[in-house]
């Protein structure tokens, strides 16, 4: 019996490798057989598949956003985005005119395009093309294109369509080349706005009711920007490009590379292109996956979009109104008393900043128009000039002067000169009010001394031999004395004000002594009102030449409706370098300043020590410079000069001893004996601090406050 049950466990036994030898074999059978189907995939087919594979591809495209606001200094909107019904196109990838066409023809019936005056032959020849192709390519098939572009051969085939065959279209057919042309300017998978101006509710909800019938279209919410001020300081705001427009053409690949698109719209002036970057916003990115026909299978948004940022500007909107209307009045006032042919008189600028922190709080410059047409404003905006135009400025650089010489050892504190006119080699130089008398440092600012001024010139150049009709000698380097610490003062110096551009003037080139002497006088050498007003911060302050700014805080988007959100970027007021001069010489300088205004024998205390004005205690400093105009004849082709003009200048702040505000004002092109328009530029002046201090009064009763960052209701995250 167990002989038996033994027998049968080994018989069992010799069946189990059998049986595993055969799923073995099997195993081997279906791996061989699915490396030969990968051979033949790879070897045979595999240029096939790897095509396939390719025909699925992800597409990133951005999506545009809003860009930020503008507001002043006490939470104005200057510039805002006025939104607007938008009908855009989004093309797939490899969409073909005809399809273009047949997606316009239907837009047709549930849109207006409007169409006059915006085709072009060229595009009512491309319409006819694509409804007659066959007969149009038959027109030139005896031409021998094989060595013609593609291109070329279009062209070719579009200058075969005569003028007549396009002239009969009516005005629906026009429209929907219109449309059609919208639709070309789009890119594969990017949005485009055929569509966002005079757009109708009923217009917007008919199309958004037959999208399913328009492949890629949508209807959406788009912005333009909206000035509520209007023209008010639209010169610093600057402007942008439209959607038609794009980007730039000249700077292209500058901006491809920061990941525009081509019809972004860019700030291209003003703020506007200073401030781009936080300006521009974020935009949504998208990505899209596509198959093989080019068909979006699916998408996702791999980035959040995020409007622009905010900027909060320096300026003081009802401020700059008021310095707008103070300068055209004034101008008005000044060419009427001037005759037309003893005077170019015809625009002036002013300048107002804080001159402890560099704050801009209103720039104007204003142009008069004499020969006044149907149509036509009487007073143009000009006040791009307080950056951009340079003149001379006559005595109002004389505190620079005199600090030089205090600061170089060429004059003391109490140092005198007898204001009498210098003869050099049979040129008269002298000062234009006589009999002034014996001057110190600081009378000679109150009055105006050029005598005191040509004397330190030539005593900082080692000349201490001048006598009457004979020559001066100065030592070299004289002329770079007084530039260096001109420069320090933000005179022929850029001001660092935060705008894409700014004049720096006419210097010179080593002068000869005369010249030197008529630069200590403000003769010579050219500056912007920009340049005049920092120089009178910096004496106002007691030696710190500020940083001019016109953005004061960006403020990240806000989640309200309306108002600011968190501070992004502060910028505080920046000191560019501190004046190398005692401080007792800024006091003689700064006293000297009071004197001009304040006191019965100061050049400008015929208005500044009358009232309204002598509350205000203000100081500063009046110019006069010869000049000379040079206007376009030939129709621009060469120039005349017109000489025996004069610019007359005025810098100033107040109060003397504690300054809240400093102006700098440029009338030029003066006739030398239009003697009545002289006060022009200190009745601006003049009326520029009044009005400051009038409306510090009432925002103090009506508690109004500036948006500084521990006061404005940013929202905390």
């Amino acid at each position: 019996m167990g002989k038996e049950k033994k027998k049968k466990q080994l018989k069992k036994k010799s069946h189990l490798p059998f049986r595993l030898n055969v799923v073995f074999f099997i195993v081997f059978l279906l791996f061989a057989a699915i490396i030969l189907q990968l051979g033949v995939v790879q070897i045979l087919n595999g240029q096939e598949a790897q095509e396939e594979i390719d025909r699925t591809e992800n597409t990133t495209t951005n999506i545009p956003v809003p860009r930020g606001e503008m507001y002043d200094r006490y939470g104005r909107v200057i510039v805002d985005n006025e939104p607007l019904y938008s009908i855009t196109y989004t093309p797939p990838k490899g969409v073909q005119p005809e399809d273009r066409l047949e997606l316009a023809k239907r837009l047709a019936d549930f849109m207006n395009m409007p169409f006059e005056n915006k085709l072009s032959t060229r595009d009512l020849k491309e319409y006819f093309f694509l409804q007659n192709r066959e007969e149009i390519q038959d027109r030139v098939a005896d031409v021998d294109t094989s060595e013609m572009e593609n291109g070329e051969i279009y062209q070719l085939q579009l200058d075969s369509i005569t003028e007549e065959e396009i002239q009969s279209y009516d005005d629906a057919t026009r429209e929907i080349i219109a449309i059609k042309k919208e639709l070309d300017k789009a890119y594969a998978l990017s949005p485009h706005i055929i569509k966002n101006a005079d757009i109708t509710e009923e217009e917007y909800s008919t199309v958004a009711e037959h999208l399913a019938q328009l492949p890629g279209v949508n209807v959406t919410a788009d912005w333009e920007r909206s000035y509520p001020f209007e023209t008010t300081f639209k010169n610093y705001i600057g402007g942008i490009t439209s959607r038609n427009q794009g980007v730039p053409r000249d700077d292209f690949d500058y901006y491809m590379s920061l990941d525009y698109s081509r019809n972004d719209r860019v700030g291209i002036s003003g703020l506007e292109q200073q401030y781009e970057d936080v300006l521009r916003g974020t935009k949504e990115k998208v990505q899209y996956l596509t198959d093989k026909d080019n068909n979006v299978v699916d998408s996702k948004v791999i980035r959040e979009g995020e409007r622009g940022k905010d900027l909060v500007l320096t300026v003081d909107m009802e401020l700059q109104k008021m310095v707008d209307q103070i300068v055209r009045e004034e101008l008005a006032a000044a060419i009427r008393e001037a005759p037309y042919e003893n005077s170019n008189l015809e625009n002036s600028v002013a300048v107002v900043s804080n001159p402890k922190t560099g704050e801009i709080l209103a720039i104007s410059g204003q142009k008069y128009n004499r020969s006044l047409e149907e149509g036509e404003d009487r007073f143009s905006d000009v006040s791009h000039q307080a950056v951009y135009n340079a003149y001379t400025p006559g005595s109002t650089v004389k505190g620079a002067t005199i600090l030089t010489g205090l600061h170089e050892g060429a004059i003391g504190r109490y140092t005198t000169v007898n204001d009498v006119a210098i003869n050099l080699a049979g040129k008269r130089k002298s000062s234009y009010t006589p009999n002034i008398g014996v001057v110190n440092p600081v009378s000679a600012l109150q009055q105006s001394s050029n005598v005191y001024m040509f004397y330190l010139a030539m005593w900082l150049g080692g000349e201490y031999g001048y006598e009457p009709g004979g020559r001066i000698s100065l030592a070299p380097g004289t002329f770079e004395t007084f530039l260096y610490n001109f420069n320090q003062f933000g005179l022929g110096v850029e001001t660092g004000l935060d705008f894409p551009y700014e004049e720096t003037g006419f210097q010179g080139d080593d002068p000869n002594p005369g010249l030197i002497l008529d630069f200590s006088i403000g003769q010579y050498s050219t500056y912007t009102a920009m340049q005049l007003n920092q120089y009178v911060s910096t004496i106002a302050n007691g030696g710190d030449r500020m940083r001019l700014r016109l953005v004061k805080e960006v403020h990240d988007p806000s989640m309200k409706v309306e108002g600011l959100g968190p501070v992004y970027n502060d910028y505080s007021p920046q000191v560019l370098n501190q004046v190398e001069m005692d401080p007792s010489y800024i006091d003689a300088v700064q006293e000297g300043f009071r004197q001009v205004f304040q006191t019965p024998r100061g050049t400008a205390s015929s208005i500044f020590s009358k009232e309204p004005y002598a509350q205000y205690r203000m100081a500063g400093k009046t110019g006069t410079a010869e000049a000379t105009k040079y206007v376009p004849v030939n129709g621009g082709e060469s120039y005349r000069p017109i000489r025996n003009l004069l610019n007359k200048t005025l810098v100033g702040y107040a109060p003397h001893d504690d300054p809240e505000i400093a102006f700098s004002v440029m009338t030029p092109y003066l006739g030398d004996d239009a003697t009545s328009t002289f006060n022009v530029s200190n009745k601006i002046g003049a009326r520029i601090g009044e009005a400051y201090f009038k409306l510090k009064e009432q925002r103090s009763e009506e508690g109004l406050s500036s948006t500084e960052t521990d006061e404005n209701p940013s929202e905390q995250e």
